[in-house]
Parts: structure tokens; C-alpha cells; sequence
């Protein structure tokens, strides 16, 4: 397998959560990103949202300090999704946000919002483009069932389209300074499809690498060794992502609040705060990062459901991030009670058991009954006390052959939130 350089996922691995935002025209309809595809809509039907998008409450200060409270750490915006709409004043293309109502480059922006709250910087960019008129007909395109293909397809050319793609990532690389992170979007090779050979993806790599040599690329491109991290969509892994050789792999896994990624207004599928809570401790525990995407309306701004998420991560990383940042699997042979998920901070030599459900009184800890230094409700830090190898008595339960026992309090502070911690200090 060809490899095409590395970059630096060092930052990405102790992160681990992230704002992915995906923001276009398709926010005006506001009945899902993928608008066009689902109701097969023309470029002439759909230019009606282009002439009057105007974001008048568009505040990326705003998405970026929710981004920042709720402990996000790195985001990745869609610069172009599969509409082809692009957020910058490209040079290459008249269909940008500068010739909208909207006026100007809202990416650059958004860019300098995140970067003054501290946040690594990541660009997404559709490879699909069903505006440009170079891209040809497929079996996802809207015009699908409503034309000739061969009609449809004279005179369009791929090759161009593929320079047109490297043109545009070059502005993006070029002239908004260091990016952390470059998430293409998506192939889907075979008959009547599109991969590698018409992305024409290693070009495209070999360009990212020369004009951003430590840039993060995702594995979307449909070639083999070209990517640093592989994406899982709308699911979590059960355990740590192994290459063919079993060896762990850089991961992460991209999520939304409901079930679209643009802004839905009727949609009624919102994850609860605590199955959101409960989504970043199961990627972490697992060895992987969380993207978790917001869809900002087409005025601009965060709606109250997203913000409600929002502040729920920031209630509950306020007191918890110390299990999230710097964190990954547990070591090796330690499997975590039921309904509990550990993390594990290799530098600290600390071990973070997140308990979904609160047991009552007592909880044990299997392969840990001599391993323990100290315990403590990560909340509050009060010491959770432990016992080893008890025979258990009319009032405490026995504890099982090398194992630790925490004598757990009845009730919890406020602080504890969603989802409960103990911080264990391993010898």
C-alpha cells in the first residue's frame, strides 16, 4: 500500500472532541443537507435559496464560545458541502457566499472566531459538487431520474472538475494560515460512481501534504494509505478501531445531535443530554475522538435545542474533562462493570470509571484489588473508599477474588451531573 506522509495527531489524541458545523443554503429549506438529493431538485429550482441567503444574525463569536464552554477543543466547518455553495470568496467559482445578500466571505470569519477561543481549525470539502457544470450524472445526482445521461453528461468533463477541486483546496490551504484539519467528503466508487480515479485523489493528496505537510486528512478519498484517521459515521464502534494487524488506529467518529447534519426544523429525534454525555465517554473509552456537529439555522445563529446540548456538555466537562482530555483505552485485561465505561490517562497513571447507571452502595472492580492508590469522586475530589478481598457481612456485599470494592455514597453533588466519575489513582 502506497503511503502519502502523515500529519500530526498528536493535539488530535488528547483532545478528543470536537464542533463539526455544517452550514449552507440548504439551511434555508431546513428539511435536511442532502435537500437536493431526496427531493431531486434542480439547479434552477434551487437558486431561489442562493439569491436570498442573508445570514443578519450570523455571530460566529457565538459558535465559538459555546464550542469552547462545552470543551470542544478543534472544529471542522463545511467550506463547501455537496450543494457546491462555497462559504469564501473563491476566485474559481461565481456560486459563493460574497454573491449572495450575505456579501462577504463568512469562512474567513468563522476561522478567526474559533481561532481566538483557542481552538484548532479544520476545513470540510465535499468532493460531490451537483452545481458545478462539470460534474457528471451519477446514480446520487438530483437530476438522476429527470434527464438524458447522455444529454446531460456532453460536454462535461471530470479532469477539469478535478483541477477545479485542487484549486479550490489550494485557496483553502493557502490563505487562511495554518489548518489543523482537512475532512473530504465522500467517494462511493463503482458502476455510475465516483472514486479515486475521478477525484483524481492522488494529486489532491500529494498537493494537501506539499502545501500543509502536518494537516490531519481524513480517509474519504478512496486511496489506500492517504488518510490519517478513519471516520466512522452515525454509529459508535464497541471497542477500539485495529488495522489489519490488530494495531490500534487513530479514529473518530463524527455524530449529530438529531439525525440530520444541516438545520431541520421539524425534526423530533434529539438525543437526550445524557445520551450525549454518555456518546463522548463511550468514543474516549474506545481510543477515539468525537465530532459532534451543530447546524446553524439559515439566519445565522445556534438554535435553543443546540445550545441545550451545548450547555449540557459544558455543565458536565466543567468538572469531568480530566477523563476526556489526554485520555484513551484502559489498560490492558481491565474490563469495566456493567453499565460503567473506564477511560484511562496513561501519563497521569489515573483511571476514570464513568457509571451510566448508579448502583447502589457498592460496585466492583475486577483485576484492580491490589492496584489502588487512592479514589475519589472527580466532582467534588471527596475520597471514595475502597475495600479488597472482603467476605461481605449482613450489611456490605462480599468482594469477588482480586478485586476492589468502592463503597459508594447514596446520594451525589450536584456536580456529578449526567454522568458520575470516580478518579482512580493506580499504584
Amino acid at each position: 500500500m502506497a503511503t502519502y506522509g502523515h500529519g500530526d495527531t498528536t493535539w488530535f489524541t488528547h483532545d478528543r472532541f470536537g464542533m463539526f458545523i455544517h452550514w449552507g443554503l440548504y439551511s434555508m429549506p431546513a428539511r435536511h443537507e442532502w435537500i437536493r438529493n431526496y427531493e431531486q431538485i434542480s439547479n434552477e429550482d434551487y437558486q431561489i435559496y442562493f439569491d436570498l441567503f442573508n445570514p443578519d444574525m450570523f455571530c460566529p463569536k457565538e459558535w465559538a464560545k459555546a464550542a469552547r464552554e462545552a470543551g470542544m477543543k478543534y472544529f471542522v466547518i463545511t467550506t463547501k458541502h455537496h450543494e457546491g455553495f462555497c462559504l469564501w470568496d473563491s476566485k474559481y467559482t461565481d456560486y459563493k457566499a460574497p454573491n449572495t445578500p450575505a456579501g462577504r466571505d463568512l469562512l474567513r470569519e468563522v476561522v478567526d472566531a474559533f481561532r481566538a477561543e483557542g481552538l484548532h481549525v479544520g476545513f470540510y470539502y465535499s468532493l460531490i459538487d451537483w452545481h458545478h457544470p462539470d460534474f457528471t450524472l451519477d446514480h446520487i445526482h438530483p437530476m438522476r431520474n429527470k434527464v438524458n445521461p447522455e444529454e446531460f453528461n456532453k460536454g462535461r468533463n471530470l479532469k477539469r472538475y478535478a483541477k477545479y477541486m485542487r484549486d479550490q483546496v489550494t485557496e483553502l490551504l493557502t490563505n487562511y494560515g495554518k489548518i489543523d484539519i482537512l475532512w473530504f467528503d465522500f467517494s462511493y466508487p463503482g458502476e455510475n460512481g465516483k472514486g479515486r480515479d475521478q477525484w483524481e485523489s492522488e494529486k489532491l493528496i500529494k498537493l494537501v501534504r506539499k502545501l500543509q505537510p502536518n494537516i490531519i486528512v481524513d480517509n474519504r478519498l478512496d486511496l489506500p494509505g492517504s488518510g490519517d484517521i478513519v471516520t466512522p459515521e452515525q454509529f459508535t464502534p464497541d471497542s477500539c478501531m485495529v488495522d489489519e494487524n490488530g494495531k490500534p488506529l487513530v479514529w473518530e467518529g463524527c455524530q449529530t445531535f438529531s439525525g440530520s447534519w444541516g438545520y431541520h426544523r421539524d425534526e423530533a429525534s434529539w438525543k437526550t443530554p445524557k445520551m450525549c454525555i454518555e456518546m463522548l465517554i463511550n468514543h474516549v473509552s474506545r481510543g477515539g475522538n468525537l465530532l459532534m456537529n451543530v447546524g446553524p439555522t439559515s439566519r445565522g445563529y445556534l438554535d435553543s435545542r443546540a445550545m441545550d446540548r451545548l450547555g449540557a456538555f459544558a455543565a458536565w466537562m466543567k468538572y469531568h474533562s480530566r477523563s476526556i482530555y489526554g485520555c484513551g483505552l484502559a489498560p490492558k485485561g481491565l474490563v469495566a462493570p456493567p453499565d460503567c465505561r473506564y477511560t484511562y490517562n496513561a501519563e497521569r497513571n489515573c483511571l476514570y470509571l464513568h457509571l451510566f447507571a448508579w448502583p447502589f452502595k457498592h460496585v466492583h472492580l475486577n483485576g484492580l484489588g491490589d492496584k489502588i492508590k487512592y479514589a475519589q469522586l472527580l466532582a467534588d475530589g471527596s475520597e471514595i473508599r475502597y475495600r479488597v478481598n472482603s467476605k461481605g457481612d449482613a450489611l456490605n456485599s462480599a468482594s469477588p477474588e482480586n478485586a476492589a470494592t468502592l463503597e459508594l455514597p447514596i446520594l451525589l453533588p450536584a456536580a456529578c451531573g449526567e454522568v458520575p466519575v470516580i478518579e482512580i489513582f493506580l499504584k
